[in-house]
C-alpha cells in the first residue's frame, strides 16, 4: 500500500462517527470546566466583560483567597467532608454486611429484594423531601450533620448492596471453607477473604457514594438552612447579594469543591472500571 493509502486509511480510522462523536462529548462536558476554571483566576471586571476574553489576561488569586475568608467557604467544605466522609462510611460497612448475606445466605424473597434495590436507588428525591423534611423537624435532626447523613445513607445504600452483592457472588465459595476449616470465625474471615475479594466494588461504591453526597443540592438546601451546617453546594449557590453576582470567587469556590472529587475518580479510574465491571453478569 502506497503512503498515501495508509494516510487515508488512517484518516478514515480516526474520522468514524464513535471517535468524532466521542469527540463532542468531550468538548461539550469539558467547556464548563474550562470557562468555570479560566474565571476563576479573573478580577471582578475582567469576569464581567464583553466580549468575554478566553484566557485570564491578568491572573490573580484573590478570588480563591475571598472564598476562603470572607464567604464562610472553608466552613462549608468542613461541614461537606464531615457528611461526605461519615455518610460513605456508613454506606460501605452497611453494604458489605448486607450484599454478603444475599449473595451467600439462603433466604426467600431475594428477587424481590434485589428489585426492590434498584427502585430505591432511582427514587427521585424531590418526591420524599418535603415529608422528609417535616419528620427531621419533629425528630429535632434540622441544621444537624446527622439531619444529611441519615438521608444519605439511606438514598446510596440501595446501589452499593447491589454493588457489592454482585461482586461477592464471584468469589469462591472454597475461599471461606478454607478459612472456616483453618479455625477463622465469621470476622476473620470477613477481614481475610471478604474485603479483599470485594475490594474493587467497595472500592467503586465508595466513590460513587461520596461524589454523589458531595455535590447533592436539594436536601442540603432544604433540611439545613442555618449557616453553620451548610454545604460547599448550598454556600455556592447562596453567595452574592441583590446588587452583583461576583462570578469570579462562585467559580473559585466551585473549583475548589470539584477538583478533589475530579481528583479522586481520574486517579483510581481503572478500580472505579474494575468495580463497575466486577459480576456485572450477575442477577
Amino acid at each position: 500500500m502506497s503512503r498515501r493509502g495508509r494516510r487515508r486509511t488512517g484518516v478514515r480510522r480516526y474520522l468514524n462517527p464513535v471517535t468524532v462523536g466521542g469527540l463532542l462529548l468531550v468538548v461539550v462536558t469539558a467547556a464548563p470546566l474550562y470557562w468555570m476554571a479560566v474565571t476563576s483566576f479573573k478580577s471582578p471586571v475582567e469576569a464581567g466583560a464583553s466580549p468575554p476574553t478566553p484566557f485570564p489576561e491578568d491572573p490573580t488569586l484573590d478570588n480563591y483567597r475571598h472564598a476562603l475568608d470572607a464567604a464562610d467557604m472553608g466552613r462549608y467544605l468542613y461541614n461537606s467532608a464531615v457528611v461526605c466522609v461519615s455518610s460513605t462510611v456508613i454506606v460501605l460497612a452497611l453494604a458489605l454486611l448486607a450484599g454478603y448475606a444475599l449473595a451467600r445466605l439462603p433466604m426467600r424473597g431475594r428477587g424481590p429484594v434485589m428489585v426492590g434495590l434498584l427502585m430505591i436507588s432511582v427514587f427521585p428525591v424531590i418526591a420524599v423531601v418535603t415529608p422528609l423534611y417535616l419528620v427531621e423537624r419533629e425528630l429535632g435532626l434540622l441544621n444537624s450533620h446527622a439531619g444529611l447523613i441519615i438521608p444519605y445513607v439511606a438514598f446510596h445504600l440501595p446501589f452499593a448492596v447491589w454493588m457489592l452483592r454482585n461482586s461477592l457472588l464471584d468469589l469462591p465459595r472454597e475461599l471461606e471453607e478454607a478459612a472456616t476449616i483453618d479455625g477463622a470465625g465469621v470476622l476473620r474471615t470477613l477481614r481475610s477473604v471478604i474485603l479483599p475479594g470485594a475490594g474493587p466494588a467497595l472500592f467503586t461504591a465508595g466513590v460513587f457514594t461520596f461524589a454523589a453526597t458531595w455535590t447533592e443540592f436539594l436536601m442540603a438546601l432544604t433540611l439545613n438552612s442555618e449557616n453553620d451546617f451548610r454545604t460547599i453546594p448550598v454556600g455556592i449557590a447562596i453567595y452574592g447579594d441583590r446588587y452583583q453576582v461576583p462570578y469570579g470567587v462562585i467559580f473559585a469556590a466551585a473549583m475548589a469543591a470539584t477538583v478533589p472529587v475530579a481528583l479522586l475518580v481520574l486517579v483510581f479510574r481503572r478500580a472505579v472500571l474494575s468495580g463497575l465491571t466486577d459480576g456485572a453478569v450477575k442477577g
